[in-house]
């Protein structure tokens, strides 16, 4: 990650971080400018990965209006994302038909979180002050100006938050 030396804590934006593809790419954050975003900490053997299917159906509604999904499996949470990258994609792919965008497998708590998930733990919460995401499928949020909107548990079901995209769509 780059950042100016000038460039202030309180000055970061969403669009300050590189991240890894599910491919091995490093891209900018930049590049989703413009967007409104859902990013998704998720996992393959959990009870809450048929989510997968509802997170699709989002970003098949509204990708024609700038609208895009991030995936980024993590193994934080009961070893439930064991696979590799490689595992990982296939996975999505054919048994949930995952056409969004999909992230190498990061850490989102602790000393090894990657610094997106720190930044958006920082944004928004968690319950009671408590930052830390407490298990896969936790939402956050993003408006087409890169600022951290909502945070979403792992309970929230995709279709639920409908409503809260389409406002930041208008």
């Amino acid at each position: 990650m780059f950042l100016s030396l000038n460039a202030g804590a309180d000055e970061m934006s969403i669009y300050d971080f590189d991240v890894k593809t599910i491919d091995a790419n490093t891209i900018s954050m930049s590049q989703y400018k413009g967007q409104v975003l859902l990013i998704v900490n998720v996992a393959s053997k959990c009870g809450f990965t048929p989510q997968y299917e509802g997170l699709e159906k989002l970003y098949d509604a509204y990708k024609d209006e700038d609208f895009m999904v991030l995936g980024f499996p993590s193994n934080q949470f009961m070893s439930q994302e064991p696979g590799s990258n490689e595992e990982i994609k296939f996975f999505c792919q054919k048994t949930y038909d995952v056409e969004f965008d999909m992230f190498a497998k990061v850490d989102v708590n602790g000393d090894n979180a990657d610094p997106l998930y720190k930044f958006l733990k920082k944004e928004q919460g968690g319950f009671m002050w408590m930052d830390a995401i407490k298990w896969n499928f936790t939402k956050f949020l993003v408006d087409r100006e890169g600022n951290v909107i909502k945070r979403y548990g792992s309970s929230t079901k995709p279709h639920e938050i409908s409503e809260d995209i389409q406002k930041l769509l208008k």
